[in-house]
């Protein structure tokens, strides 16, 4: 009977020991790499600096994708017979979003008629 008990220990104390790597590799992993995807973590001494913001299907072949780099946005269309660049250079080091200005969708030809018609009277 005591060679069963033996058996139990030394089985016990192999599943705790095996408890303690797989928790220990956990903290670890979560010490070097910071925690986050986005973070730094303590074997990374800088930001991100390229990143996809937001990407978008056309269609079944192609995507539009909104990568960020250095607080810079570039808009690419890729999965078509030639990859675009559609715009470059887009500034958002702020961080906020675009307000949404009504007047700024009217076009200038629309604005210079109504700012004629406003001063002939």
């Amino acid at each position: 009977m005591t060679d069963l008990s033996d058996l139990l220990v030394y089985f016990g104390a192999f599943l705790f020991v095996i408890a303690l790597i797989g928790i220990g590799g956990y903290v670890l992993k979560g010490i070097l790499s910071g925690g986050s995807s986005q973070g730094g973590g303590l074997l990374r001494g800088r930001e991100r600096r390229l990143g996809v913001v937001e990407a978008a299907a056309v269609d079944g072949r192609r995507k539009l994708i909104l990568l960020r780099r250095d607080n810079i946005e570039h808009l690419i269309m890729t999965g078509g017979p030639v990859d675009m660049l559609i715009e470059s250079g887009i500034d958002r080091s702020d961080g906020d979003e675009p307000e949404s200005d009504a007047t700024s969708t009217i076009p200038a030809r629309a604005k210079a008629d109504d700012t004629e018609a406003d001063h002939s009277d």
